[in-house]
């Protein structure tokens, strides 16, 4: 049985099967990216819920394994040199569990395809999408100042025509199903979530609207969303 005991995430989330991997997240666009590749790429693992209240994500327990305080974070206990890892950064996961399965991330120029897109999530979706949340419903949409708000949509409808016209022709972002829709694809069900995809013309992109579906269609997805359980 693997010891865990040298991560003090440990103490407030113990670990009923330490041998694994240990996943401490939350069911938001970049923390079921994780669950949907552990599913997709069969590998065993045991969700911790890790709600975005301070009492969780700034714990001295969870700052221990992300000092940047984001789920989601990891603990493989059987990592590159056979011994405990622990991760954090969604994009850097998903990279890690390709890479130790072989699975949803090719060989050779292609691999750099799928980088790509993924990249494109991480640095500008991803982002981007989260700024729209904020400014059309959350707290920001209650500053009077139309610019910031503006700002987002415009970018967002812009992002989100770069996604159309990539997927035309296509089922799925770089080839083969891989880790850039695991980390795509999630951001664009949070439109729903926002109330913002009549604002987003979303309907003018049936291209993504055709990915979307696709996806969801998945037994692994459907599992990976759910999960951690938030009831």
């Amino acid at each position: 049985m693997s010891d865990l005991s040298q991560f003090p995430i440990t103490k407030r989330w113990p670990a009923e099967n330490p041998d694994a991997i240990q996943l401490y997240s939350y069911p938001t666009p970049n923390g079921v990216k994780i669950s949907i590749a552990l599913e997709e790429m069969g590998l065993a693992y045991e969700p911790h819920l890790v709600t975005l209240s301070d009492s969780d994500v700034k714990s001295d327990e969870f700052l221990s394994l992300n000092p940047n305080n984001k789920i989601p974070a990891i603990i493989d206990p059987n990592g590159p040199d056979g011994k405990p890892i622990g991760l954090f950064e969604s994009g850097a996961i998903l990279i890690y569990l390709a890479e130790k399965t072989g699975k949803l991330m090719p060989e050779g120029p292609a691999k750099y395809e799928v980088l790509k897109w993924l990249m494109f999530q991480m640095g500008g979706l991803g982002p981007m999408l989260g700024q729209l949340g904020y400014f059309y419903k959350f707290a920001g949409a209650e500053i009077e100042d139309p610019r910031p708000r503006e700002r987002y949509i415009g970018e967002a409808k812009r992002l989100l025509a770069v996604l159309d016209k990539q997927m035309e022709g296509r089922d799925w972002i770089a080839g083969d199903y891989s880790i850039a829709d695991i980390a795509i694809v999630p951001w664009l069900r949070a439109l729903d979530f926002y109330g913002a995809k009549e604002v987003l013309e979303f309907d003018k992109h049936t291209n993504i609207q055709a990915w979307l579906n696709r996806f969801l269609e998945r037994p692994a997805v459907q599992t990976g969303l759910r999960s951690p359980n938030t009831n």
